[in-house]
């Protein structure tokens, strides 16, 4: 993982430096390989004399020239920096490098479209890549104006930060044309962008506000612009009224490229989107719900984070937890999707929930001491976790004054750097609280508290006693404050329906309940009801049998989502064999009519198939799930999301001769399903099961390209190809993610399908190889790659003693670098978690 800027670094570059502008120059028509980067910049410096350096990864630097004087490159460039000696108190610098087009995702990436032949441009900067465009000082602190001028190719489309003020001016012999973007106001250098190729573009206007919507020309057809634009300019309403001061970047370009990395990237004006969002097939209504919350999660990142800027990385938890909050939010209050919390509930806190036990977890406030520290904490807590709790401090100082304390944050500290304290400042102001104690527990801790009910009842079944018990892990044992609520829930002819609420404040080991004392127990405890609270739930012994039984009779979305991610939670500890997970899910997903908590209950519960079951009843399993899927696609509402959904879990699940005929059947079109539209991405999912199960080959796969010679088509044929189980096709897929050729898309792809868990014999011997390899990818890969293959490649498919034992001994003789440390940690949990599951299942079977 090249290069690696440390927190004490970046200190002592902000204390002395104090960044005016950049002015960069770049050709893109010269070669395919790299482009001509020339970048002006004046700073000052507080102490004249000293030295510090500048950013660049460039291959080539040909010139530079410090305050009007030359400085060989060969002394001052080490590949990554240039050093910068005896600096004055206002400094030009000039560099003239040739920068290298990248493939991995990271810089300015380059794009050929196999359909068309079309070269399509992106940059993607976050954490610290500007500097593989351009010469900077690259952390988030030093803000400066950014000035771009651009050679392009004359069918290009420019798009940067700025709407450009000359827009293909002739140059050259006449084959490039002249983009020119004026300076933009102060930001980081990883949000400024450049995006680049014959984008096919939708523009629009919204209060005075203009919208572009970009994707590649040959995804065009495909382009549902009216639906982005509509989620796009109810956000804009939205964060106008709640945040008190408008769209501060001018227009407002969202641009679907290939081969992104990541959901999308908050670039001032020109936010970048993972082109899936662009759906060529049919796709359920949750992903157009995932689609709207990334959209608005991006936008709400424009105040906080490219207005307002964290000074260094501890803080990342500020601009995601809050964009997280601020998107679901206004998802819920000013969108068609009013369940928004429920979807965050069933995704991002699981997800949260997950991360905060693994052993690897962290405080949301975390301790990043360095850049490779930070590129593993884009996780759950410094997303899920933090929008959770923030969640919670809206119920404690109320949502108004919350609201008002995120005004006057944003408008003391615009175009400015912060801290977490400057935020708490305003929020007390605004509220009144003190939160220095809240703080404390909820964001400078790790951990997750558990909270069960303890209560007697008489002989009328009425309450004489009510508490709640809050636990806490041993290595985190802080026991937190917390409102929640308590729902009490019977079984009815309408179904399972509330009718009871209490919200209270709970701390310390007990919180008595006095107000449920004499109340009439019900069929369903329902503690965290309306989810205020960031806990791992558990349930009584009646309220356990009500969700085993009848989860799928509760009329609301919120608390089934609710019960049935604490049947899960239960399950991933141990505490519930999970076969009977399995029953549960196979039983009630027919009550389940929420799309996106279907999907999550048939991931979740093949999950517990692949991981958590006894390895014995593993068949049995899979033979259960999948007859009940078949069943409810045959009797689902033709055309319905949910019945494309049952079609999915189908081919995940379906493993045996029977059901593997019948995914063929449906895939050749001998089977048809009344109202199932079997399109180019379904075709590819039942594909992928045929041949992970060795019922379809090579024939198969280049048969299905030829059908779908595009981007994505290709991807997913390298996945079959990996997934394809034998000896032979997994060297062919280790040879290719180890010799270095492959895009990021592809490479993420082929590990896909060389790491099918049903193969783990095949994979038995690369375990030497994946420990032999990591120490050098982890030291000269770039991070995407580096991280990827680290978290990726790590066998955790091998659920056994001996997985643990060779993670232990790599890190005990290695001792990796801490961020590589916590990834291996990380898959060690995983394999260690599921043993122990395994272990439950096998002894309640007896």
């Amino acid at each position: 993982m090249a290069g690696n800027l440390t927190r004490e670094e970046a200190r002592e570059r902000a204390r002395i430096l104090d960044v005016d502008s950049y002015a960069v120059e770049l050709d893109l028509t010269s070669s395919d390989q790299t482009f001509t980067s020339t970048t002006a910049i004046r700073f000052r410096c507080s102490e004249p004399g000293a030295a510090s350096f500048v950013d660049l990864t460039a291959p080539t630097v040909h010139e530079v020239h410090l305050n009007g004087s030359a400085l060989d490159p060969a002394e001052v460039f080490d590949g990554e920096r240039i050093t910068l000696p005896s600096l004055r108190a206002d400094n030009e610098l000039r560099i003239v490098a040739d920068a290298a087009y990248m493939r991995t995702g990271e810089g300015l990436h380059r794009f050929v479209d196999p359909v068309d032949g079309n070269v399509y441009l992106y940059t993607q900067f976050e954490t610290a890549d500007a500097h593989r465009m351009y010469a900077c000082f690259d952390q988030p602190d030093l803000k400066a104006t950014f000035e771009l001028g651009v050679l392009a190719p004359a069918d290009f489309e420019v798009v940067s930060n700025t709407a450009p003020d000359v827009v293909r001016e002739p140059a050259g012999n006449g084959t490039a044309v002249r983009w020119h973007f004026p300076p933009t106001e102060r930001m980081s250098t990883y949000i400024t962008a450049l995006v680049a190729g014959p984008y096919h573009v939708v523009r629009d206007e919204h209060d005075g506000i203009p919208l572009g919507v970009y994707c590649r020309a040959s995804l065009a057809q495909h382009l549902d612009a009216d639906a982005i634009l509509e989620v796009t300019k109810q956000g804009f309403d939205f964060y106008h009224r709640l945040f008190g001061i408008r769209y501060p970047f001018g227009k407002y370009d969202q641009l679907f490229v290939p081969e992104f990395n990541a959901g999308a990237m908050e670039n001032a004006g020109a936010v970048t989107f993972l082109e899936d969002y662009v759906f060529r097939s049919r796709v359920t209504d949750a992903r157009y719900e995932r689609r709207a919350e990334t959209i608005l999660h991006e936008m709400a990142h424009m105040w906080f984070g490219d207005l307002v800027t964290m000074r260094w990385w501890d803080d990342l938890w500020l601009n995601e937890s809050f964009a997280t909050f601020a998107s679901v939010y206004c998802q819920a209050e000013a969108t068609r999707w009013t369940d928004a919390w429920t979807t965050f509930a069933n995704v991002e806190k699981a997800w949260a929930l997950r991360q905060d036990q693994l052993p690897s977890t962290h405080p949301i406030a975390a301790d990043i001491p360095d850049m490779q520290a930070v590129e593993v904490n884009f996780d759950g807590i410094t997303y899920a976790k933090g929008a959770s709790v923030l969640k919670q401090l809206v119920a404690y100082v109320g949502v108004d004054a919350f609201f008002a304390g995120v005004r006057a944050y944003f408008a003391e500290h615009a175009w400015g750097n912060t801290e977490l304290s400057d935020l708490l400042v305003k929020l007390e102001e605004a509220s009144g609280r003190d939160l220095s104690h809240w703080s404390r527990e909820w964001l400078e801790t790790a951990g997750v508290n558990t909270m069960r009910p303890d209560f007697e009842v008489d002989a009328d079944g009425n309450f004489t006693s009510f508490a709640v018990l809050q636990e806490a892990p041993a290595n985190h044992p802080t026991l937190r404050s917390h409102r929640l609520a308590i729902g009490l829930y019977d079984r009815t002819d309408k179904g399972i329906v509330r009718r009871g609420r209490v919200e209270l404040d709970v701390s310390g080991e007990r919180t008595e309940v006095p107000e449920l004392v004499g109340t009439a127990q019900p069929d369903l405890v329902l503690i965290n009801d309306d989810d205020l609270t960031f806990i791992k739930l558990r349930l009584d012994e009646r309220s356990l049998r009500t969700v085993v039984e009848h989860v799928g009779e509760i009329a609301e979305s919120l608390p089934r989502t609710l019960a049935f991610a604490a049947a899960w939670d239960m399950t991933r500890d141990g505490e519930m064999p999970a076969r009977d997970y399995v029953r549960l899910v196979s039983a009630n997903l027919s009550g389940v009519g929420d799309v996106a908590v279907a999907q999550t209950l048939q991931r979740q519960a093949v999950s517990t198939l692949v991981n958590y079951v006894a390895p014995a009843w593993r068949a049995e399993g899979f033979d259960l799930l999948a007859t009940r899927l078949r069943e409810l696609l045959s009797s689902a509402e033709p055309g319905s999301d949910l019945q494309l959904v049952y079609a999915h879990g189908f081919a995940d699940a379906a493993r045996s001769p029977e059901h593997l005929s019948l995914l063929r059947g449906i895939y050749d079109g001998a089977i048809e399903v009344d109202g199932l539209k079997v399109d180019t991405d379904l075709r590819w999912t039942l594909l992928r099961r045929l041949v992970a199960a060795g019922a379809a080959g090579e024939a198969e796969i280049a048969a299905e390209l030829e059908r779908d010679p595009t981007a994505a088509g290709e991807r997913a044929a390298a996945g079959c190809r990996a997934a394809i189980p034998t000896a032979e096709a997994k060297a062919a897929a280790w040879e290719r993610l180890t010799g270095g050729d492959l895009a990021n898309a592809e490479f993420r792809a082929t590990l896909g399908g060389f790491t099918e868990p049903a193969h783990s014999e095949l994979l038995r011997e690369y375990v030497d190889r994946y420990f032999g390899l990591l120490g050098e990818a982890w030291a000269k890969w770039t991070g995407e790659f580096a991280q990827t293959f680290a978290e990726f490649a790590y066998p955790g498919y091998l659920v056994e003693e001996e997985t643990l034992r060779r993670t232990d001994s790599y890190i005990e003789s290695e001792n990796p670098p801490p961020a590589l440390r916590r990834l291996l940690l990380e898959g060690r949990a995983g394999v260690e978690r599921a043993l122990h599951a395994q272990a439950r299942d096998a002894e309640a079977a007896g």
